[in-house]
């Protein structure tokens, strides 16, 4: 689905920019990280430390979203949001977590150690993209 579609069915509202709230979901998303760090990871900790990787993910492209001034209450629409602004690669990684997360938090299906690990690397290579070119202040 194309990012005007989720404005169309009221998931994004398009409203105010609000450069604070942005700086304040990417204080979030570090605060994330660095929970996540601060776990040791083994196979019992491997899925809840990716869902506060996911959410440091999350809170980046959602800060873009409200500097574009985007109220967005669908993860999907995140995806949707990357392709419109054509970071398609981006939003491949993003949506792969996104449904990984999703088994995670909805239907109790852990991800694996190595699963974790590679998406912390992802993250933030990826991350660090978003915020030299999106999120620079």
């Amino acid at each position: 689905m194309i990012f005007e579609e989720f404005i169309q069915q009221g998931k994004v509202v398009i409203g105010t920019k609000d450069p604070q709230k942005a700086k304040a979901l990417i204080k979030m998303s570090e605060n994330n990280i660095k929970a996540a760090d601060a776990v040791e990871l083994t196979q019992a900790t491997a899925s809840p430390v990716f869902s506060l990787l996911y959410e440091s993910f999350r809170e980046l492209v959602e800060a873009m979203c409200v500097l574009e001034g985007y109220k967005v209450y669908s993860h999907e629409a995140l995806t949707a949001y990357l392709e419109k602004i054509h970071e398609n690669k981006i939003a491949a990684v993003f949506d792969r977590h996104r449904k990984l997360r999703n088994g995670v938090n909805y239907y109790g299906k852990p991800v694996s150690i190595g699963v974790t690990l590679e998406a912390k690397k992802e993250i933030a290579q990826l991350s660090k993209v978003l915020i030299e070119k999106y999120l620079k202040f």
